[in-house]
């Protein structure tokens, strides 16, 4: 996420974990799988939108125990810290993470032609989880002449020296499905940053002094 330049609509998308799309013809990171046909991730029987035009799926393994991995991704007010691109990060419910939980979190907008400068508001939903194994989680992205929804599917698969994690996402909007291989691109190399923030902080506190 950190070092790759985003304007326009490519910064409104590039951020979202609906989202967080990068940009740039950024290497996808090592251990990440590039989207391949197969049947979609689900958690607890549900996954993505299944008439979204634009969607990804990707994976990297982590060299990290899984609950450290999962700490990480569901502790979300902490994601500021180690995702670049959010400003903000805050809980709507108390407790555990879990069935129902509801987060919302920002990230600037620098202005394009199309809209001006803004901050993309998002408000994300868990629609469902399984402690450790997967999580669903739906919801708008809004900023200043910008909408996309998104439904975004994680898995956490226990592997030899680690976790595979597996994501899947998709988006509808008007902005999004003007342009169908853009913002898919836009969404591949978000997907992509998520992961490797993600395995770079897991594995950096699996090795650190305190393990």
């Amino acid at each position: 996420m950190s070092g790759i330049r985003r304007t326009g609509l490519r910064a409104a998308l590039c951020t979202v974990p609906l989202v967080l799309g990068l940009l740039g013809a950024a290497a996808a990171p090592a251990g990440a799988a590039d989207s391949r046909p197969g049947r979609p991730l689900t958690c607890r029987g549900l996954g993505v939108d299944p008439d979204a035009a634009v969607r990804h799926r990707t994976e990297i393994v982590i060299n990290a125990p899984l609950h450290t991995v999962w700490r990480l991704q569901t502790d979300v007010e902490r994601w500021p810290s180690w995702q670049t691109p959010v400003d903000s990060a805050k809980r709507l419910d108390h407790g555990p993470f879990r069935k129902g939980s509801a987060f919302r979190w920002t990230t600037p907008i620098p202005p394009n032609p199309a809209t001006p400068a803004t901050s993309l508001e998002i408000t994300s939903t868990v629609r469902q989880i399984e402690h450790g194994s997967c999580i669903r989680w739906t919801g708008p992205a809004i900023g200043e002449g910008l909408r996309i929804d998104g439904v975004h599917v994680w898995n956490f698969t226990p592997v030899r020296g680690g976790v595979r994690v597996s994501t899947e996402e998709t988006h509808t909007g008007a902005q999004v499905e003007a342009n169908v291989p853009f913002a898919t691109e836009i969404l591949r190399q978000g997907l992509e940053s998520w992961l490797r923030d993600l395995k770079s902080t897991a594995e950096a506190g699996a090795h650190g002094p305190h393990h």
